[in-house]
């Protein structure tokens, strides 16, 4: 089995609306896809933040697991963190990490962490060129956990 990468991130949201604001006005994401979900009825909306950072919202449930399960954190990799903390906070975001450099290795990241409109975890990530690390950019890094 060979993966392409990651297509998207689901993520249950409380307030379908109020987060569909947050990440299209507020982070500046474009609606590339809408429907109906055939279970439910419910409107999913697919933005995308950047190619390839596409975050599903999925209005959440009534069951246990449909209305507590969010995701870890998702990590976007931009070369302005501290523009994207900022960004973040300006459009209703909590800040949990304030931009940071993280050594790890012998590699270091750049790194910043929000809460978003339902408490989901958002990393702002970058890889700081060095050490060979040039060559991992532009490909896809598991994001650290919150440190």
């Amino acid at each position: 089995m060979n993966f392409k990468g990651l297509h998207h991130i689901g993520l249950r949201v409380a307030d379908p609306e109020r987060s569909l604001r947050f990440y299209t006005e507020g982070l500046g994401g474009k609606v590339v896809d809408s429907f109906v979900s055939p279970s439910n009825g419910k409107i999913i909306n697919m933005v995308e933040l950047a190619p390839g950072a596409v975050v599903e919202l999925l209005p959440a449930g009534t069951t246990e697991v449909e209305a507590n399960n969010r995701w870890a954190h998702i990590a976007l990799d931009t070369e302005d963190i501290d523009g994207a903390f900022a960004l973040a906070i300006q459009a209703g975001a909590e800040p949990r990490t304030p931009p940071k450099l993280i050594p790890l290795e012998g590699r270091e990241f750049h790194v910043a962490f929000v809460a978003g409109p339902d408490m989901e975890q958002i990393e702002f990530f970058k890889i700081i060129p060095g050490d060979g690390l040039e060559k991992q950019q532009g490909k896809q890094v598991v994001a650290l956990r919150e440190m």
